[in-house]
């Protein structure tokens, strides 16, 4: 008969670095096996060691803690490293969640291979994907953002690079930065975007909002954003199937998501605006001024345009 790791505390791996996913909310998500390793493991090294010594307090356990985060985690990786190499097994968790996941782990882990020491990772609840699932919007395809850059220069950079995205996009935001957040999509023409915000996923006051950017971002102008949020934004792939029957503004995207040629006069104006050298955002801002078109269809009218011609010159 076949036996799992989880079956005997017998067969915990020796000298491995075990990644242990932890609730983001709800304990009640805590997995039998996530129990099991954390009883096992010699050591486990902590985002925050009170927060897992409260984890811990709840599962009677009184295992061994060390602080591994942001700020020490070039001089206690080696130390830790050591440690695998003697034998021990160590566990690593974050605050909540997965670690290595817009949490710390990832450098350690890959220290841990270039060490050839064994990694392990027990899985646990993920606020991304709990998000996104519960979203509405497309899921076939998704990129996770996680936090967005704290520095004004580096965040604007990234904002810019999202414009381009196809797909489905995941973030992370913390409450006190929400309202700046969508304001700053609203300025590089989000507005028109689906979006679900995941309020305080798996907790008491879990919800979902779901509507435009716009509109969630009128919808804060006189609610107070509380908990933490995870935002599921539409992406330009599936902005350009629902883009609304517009007068100027008809064609649409084929089965292959190519802009459908002649359809549309803004087709043709946006090409001509690109064919002179102006940026996707400068071409789709004349080309609103001329049709009377939304700049945020004609946005993506331009991205596909662009992106379609780029693949026949290749």
């Amino acid at each position: 008969m076949m036996q799992t790791t989880s079956e005997s505390a017998s067969t915990l791996p020796r000298g491995t670095l075990i990644l242990v996913g932890t609730p983001i909310g709800n304990l009640g998500d805590l997995s039998r096996r996530v129990i099991e390793v954390l009883a096992q493991v010699d050591l486990i090294a902590a985002e925050d060691t009170r927060r897992t010594r409260q984890l811990l307090s709840y599962l009677g356990l009184h295992q061994p803690l060390t602080s591994y985060h942001e700020h020490n985690q070039a001089g206690k990786g080696q130390e830790l490293i050591e440690k695998l190499r003697s034998g021990q097994s160590i566990a690593l968790v974050s605050d909540a969640g997965m670690p290595c996941i817009s949490d710390p782990g990832a450098r350690l882990v890959a220290e841990c291979v270039a060490a050839d020491l064994p990694v392990l990772v027990i899985p646990g609840p993920s606020a991304a994907v709990t998000a996104l699932a519960g979203s509405g919007l497309e899921t076939e395809r998704y990129a996770f953002e996680g936090f967005l850059p704290a520095d004004r220069k580096a965040r604007k950079a990234r904002l810019l690079e999202l414009q381009k995205e196809l797909r489905t996009m995941v973030l992370y935001e913390a409450p006190h930065r929400l309202k700046k957040t969508l304001q700053e999509l609203i300025a590089l023409g989000f507005g028109d975007r689906l979006v679900a915000l995941g309020r305080e996923l798996t907790k008491k006051h879990e919800e979902f909002l779901r509507g435009t950017v716009q509109g969630l971002a009128d919808y804060y102008d006189t609610n107070e954003p509380r908990g933490e949020f995870v935002i599921v934004l539409e992406g330009l792939t599936a902005l350009g199937r629902r883009l609304p029957e517009h007068p100027t503004v008809t064609g649409r995207c084929g089965s292959d998501n190519t802009p459908s040629d002649g359809a549309a006069p803004a087709v043709d104006l946006l090409k001509q605006l690109l064919g002179q050298g102006l940026s996707v955002r400068e071409a789709a801002r004349e080309a609103a001024t001329q049709t009377g078109g939304k700049r945020n269809e004609l946005y993506a009218l331009a991205i596909q345009i662009q992106e379609h011609e780029r693949g026949e010159s290749q």
